[in-house]
């Protein structure tokens, strides 16, 4: 519990990914890649519950082997989100804050969780995320990466995978924030996307977020300075094995 809080941590872990399938069941260096992404959760003090929303009896029977809770799901939820609202239609979820941790995501930690919850009981917000100021000019013209503006109070005004904000003219110092895609919802936002339509500038880039924009739903993205690194490619397997590594020798 946080801020009097009751903080449910939900880990989405589809099996059919495209890009990589079956990824869920990889191995990474000794164990799992569920089972780092389960150890990382319970390191957090503060989750009054954490489980994983699968959809494939090989994902719960991986799951059962190290442990981990797990909830089965429907194989036609798109995303994550889809399968946090499927949980709180099911009722069998009770917080005040649903946490989405990507089942991808072995690299998360508490600071982040906390950087993330940190005005989890101001209610004019609906969705909580995070921002990282680039540092690699590339990232700001890559469209692999999400952009963000916010306002003074950090709420979000747009995301795109195109350079936000554009610079007319030059200027020496020029600031990017990248979108870290870890969410916390209220459950009143999630019952309200649940009823929410795709929006054609969530079509355009691609970017389900901007669905909640559209509808007028509240995000706040607190800065971190951590990086993230998700598990989208088979290639990516050696290069979380390798920063692995340097973390435990630096």
């Amino acid at each position: 519990m946080i801020q009097n809080k009751k903080i449910a941590c939900i880990i989405p872990a589809r099996l059919k990914s495209t890009r990589f399938p079956r990824k869920m069941l990889s191995m990474l260096k000794d164990k799992p890649l569920l089972e780092w992404v389960w150890n990382s959760a319970r390191q957090v003090p503060f989750f009054d519950q954490i489980v994983f929303a699968i959809d494939a009896p090989e994902t719960a029977q991986l799951i059962q082997s190290f442990g981990g809770k797990y909830i089965m799901t429907s194989e036609s939820c798109a995303n994550g989100t889809e399968r946090l609202v499927e949980l709180l239609q099911k009722n069998v979820i009770d917080a005040d804050i649903w946490v989405n941790w990507q089942g991808d995501e072995p690299f998360i930690n508490e600071q982040m969780i906390l950087e993330l919850l940190q005005s989890c009981d101001d209610d004019t917000c609906d969705i909580w995320t995070l921002r990282k100021k680039i540092t690699n000019p590339d990232e700001a013209t890559n469209p692999h990466f999400a952009k963000l503006v916010c306002d003074h109070q950090g709420f979000v005004l747009y995301f795109s995978r195109s350079q936000i904000p554009y610079y007319r003219d030059p200027s020496p110092t020029k600031t990017f924030y990248k979108h870290v895609g870890l969410y916390a919802f209220t459950p009143a936002s999630l019952r309200k996307i649940s009823q929410l339509p795709p929006c054609e500038i969530e079509n355009a880039e691609q970017l389900e977020q901007l669905r909640f924009l559209h509808h007028r739903l509240r995000i706040r993205a607190h800065e971190t300075e951590h990086e993230v690194f998700g598990i989208d490619l088979p290639e990516h397997l050696a290069l979380a094995e390798a920063r692995m590594n340097q973390q435990i020798f630096s």
